[in-house]
């Protein structure tokens, strides 16, 4: 199939080359001129699709995917397509379905997982939309995904597809914490002489063996004991929205929610809550506590 899209960096580059690769015709357009785009304008890249034309967009979620999505609206025609494979927050996707069928034009929201490596292995697909409309990209789908049965999934109406696969970041959050929390509570351990082969041995065999288990050896053999890593991990969103779906349903998420705030934990350089924790003990029982710009504990009088 023929094939507009929009983004050209780590994600949309590597979706636009395996694309390619398996024989569909892709028309590549990026606001950075830099970028290995095939045309320089949005009004260009519609003109070489033909009608009914689909366009994958591949950019930044929030204001950039919405001011995307407007200008489409306006260059695109009745009955054509638009995809949203970034991480938009899928309360956005009816207020962007909305936008583009006012002058009749679909809308399909997508989840793509599988980063840098999707080139190669494949992304998992989660999208949302009309029987009609996913109907239009799933010759798309079918290359992008990973071989096999699995790996795809039209999950339901429009916003389905970018809340799935929020909650499977969310998920992603929790897993990585539990291996980080293992890891640092085996190589605390004097008698244990070897925790990357340890995790190494966990690749076969083992109910927690996962791609994300695979990942961490990797890196412990690039860099036994992590040591050119600072423990400081940033939030892109999905977490948090996570969380506060679950808020609103009243769901308890005790494991993704304690992953999100060991992130924020992780970007404090001293933390104000301890700091009250620590004069707190020192208060009520005489409790030895740490001075400023020292390590450990000191008595205070």
């Amino acid at each position: 199939m023929q094939i507009g899209l929009i983004g050209l960096g780590k994600m949309g580059g590597n979706m636009a080359e395996r694309l390619r690769r398996g024989g569909h015709d892709v028309v590549g357009y990026d606001r950075n001129p830099d970028a290995p785009r095939d045309v320089a304008s949005l009004q260009e890249l519609v003109d070489k699709l033909e009608a009914p034309r689909v366009v994958w967009v591949m950019v930044p979620s929030g204001a950039p995917t919405t001011e995307t999505i407007k200008d489409l609206s306006e260059v695109l025609s009745e009955g054509d397509l638009v995809v949203d494979g970034g991480n938009t927050r899928y309360t956005d996707d009816p207020i962007h379905a909305e936008m583009l069928g006012k002058n009749g034009i679909k809308f399909v929201d997508c989840g793509v997982s599988g980063g840098v490596w999707g080139l190669t292995e494949g992304y998992a697909l989660m999208c949302g939309g009309d029987d009609d409309a996913v109907a239009m990209v799933k010759p798309a789908f079918d290359t992008l995904k990973p071989e096999g049965e699995y790996g795809y999934v039209h999950a339901g109406s429009v916003g389905a597809g970018h809340f799935v696969k929020m909650v499977h970041n969310g998920i992603e959050y929790g897993m990585m914490q539990a291996y980080g929390e293992g890891y640092e509570l085996i190589k605390a351990m004097d008698f244990v002489k070897d925790p990357e082969q340890v995790f190494a041995s966990w690749k076969e065999g083992t109910v927690i063996r996962s791609w994300l288990l695979d990942l961490l050896v990797d890196a412990l053999k690039k860099d036994p004991g992590l040591e050119g890593i600072r423990g400081y991990a940033q939030d892109s969103g999905e977490g948090r929205w996570t969380i506060e779906a679950a808020i609103q349903k009243a769901i308890p998420l005790p494991v993704i929610t304690a992953a999100l705030f060991a992130r924020f934990a992780s970007r404090q350089e001293e933390s104000p809550a301890m700091k009250v924790v620590a004069a707190l003990r020192n208060e009520f029982g005489g409790h030895a506590v740490g001075k400023a710009g020292t390590e450990g504990d000191v008595p205070v009088s």
